[in-house]
């Protein structure tokens, strides 16, 4: 996986689930809460939860300059765990079937829309990608040690639909003003946040690419063009610029506050969802679990299952190695 391709990640699963990594811990009872964009009618009952996300970021090139748009989010996939009787499946909040405990839990799948090398010309024209998401469920089957359907796992999700609209201004010969708008357009009735996060784009966040034109850093642009960068409009995202150190090729548009060229550390082995907290911490603390506390976890969710079974494996080496790192020396000035 290459480095922007990290960084991404690292956003679209931002919060995605804290510790202590089980469904009953209170900070996991309001998920989803970094890059939401919700559907219109929410938003219009509660304008802090916005239905539209909005990039502005400038390009320098050539009126030949082509650009590639990813737009990525999440979509809140419902678990319901269900327990085999005389009469069929029964939905239950919990189930164990030989060592394995399964509860009733949110997850979620990624979702992309991509616009490939398409040039300022043609988005100076406008263009737009549609968001439809079907509605869908699967059935996965849960046997006991003969073999027997002791029950199952019945995951569904709701259909989304909105739109992607990018388009281009020239601000001065060379120097483009590119414009991105993310619109939830899903329809939805009702007043439960919870319930309309089920049609909500989380986590959204846009990746643009650029062979032949060069990004300017809008957290410090150039004098030149200063005037310019603060004429850009950003709704729910900022734009960092990504990738090797210099390289003006790529813009990440994340909805937490980043900087220019951010990294993930090396030392780290594996995401924890919660930048907010220490990884040494983290995982020390996971390892202080109760067999029961390591129960719930690995019920909770595949990826939080993945993270436990990952810190259960570090060597004392790699744990040393989160102990701390200083990247830079600085040399205090005397006056």
């Amino acid at each position: 996986m290459d480095e922007i391709s990290k960084i991404a990640d690292a956003v679209l699963y931002e919060g995605y689930v804290l510790w202590p990594y089980s469904k009953s811990a209170t900070k996991n009872q309001r998920r989803w809460t970094f890059g939401g964009v919700y559907p219109e009618a929410h938003s219009d009952q509660h304008p802090d939860d916005a239905c539209v996300m909005q990039t502005e970021c400038l390009l320098e090139g050539g009126a030949d300059c082509t650009v590639d748009v990813r737009v990525r989010f999440l979509h809140v996939v419902a678990r319901d765990v269900a327990r085999a009787g005389e009469h069929g499946l029964e939905r239950v909040e919990e189930l164990t079937v030989g060592d394995e405990h399964h509860v009733s839990w949110d997850e979620a799948t990624e979702r992309e829309v991509t616009l490939t090398r398409v040039s300022l010309a043609a988005l100076a024209q406008g263009q737009s990608i549609a968001i439809d998401v079907p509605a869908g469920d699967t059935i996965e089957e849960l046997r006991d040690s003969s073999g027997r359907i002791a029950g199952a796992l019945l995951r569904s999700w709701r259909a989304l639909w909105g739109t992607v609209g990018a388009s281009v201004e020239t601000v001065e010969p060379g120097l483009h003003r590119l414009t991105l708008r993310i619109v939830n357009t899903t329809p939805f009735a009702g007043d439960d946040r919870q319930d309309a996060l089920r049609q909500t784009f989380c986590s959204a966040h846009t990746i643009l690419h650029s062979d032949d034109g060069e990004f300017v850093s809008l957290t410090d642009p150039p004098e030149g063009v200063s005037k310019a960068a603060a004429a850009c409009r950003n709704a729910g995202t900022w734009p960092v610029l990504v990738g090797s150190e210099g390289d003006r090729h790529s813009v990440l548009s994340s909805p937490i506050i980043l900087p220019d060229y951010p990294e993930v550390a090396p030392e780290s082995p594996g995401d924890m969802f919660d930048a907010a907290e220490i990884d040494q911490l983290l995982r020390l603390s996971i390892l202080s679990m109760t067999e029961d506390e390591k129960r719930k976890m690995r019920a909770s969710d595949p990826k939080t299952r993945a993270i436990l079974e990952r810190t259960e494996s570090l060597s004392n080496e790699e744990l040393m190695r989160l102990h701390g790192v200083v990247r830079e020396f600085g040399m205090a000035r005397r006056d």
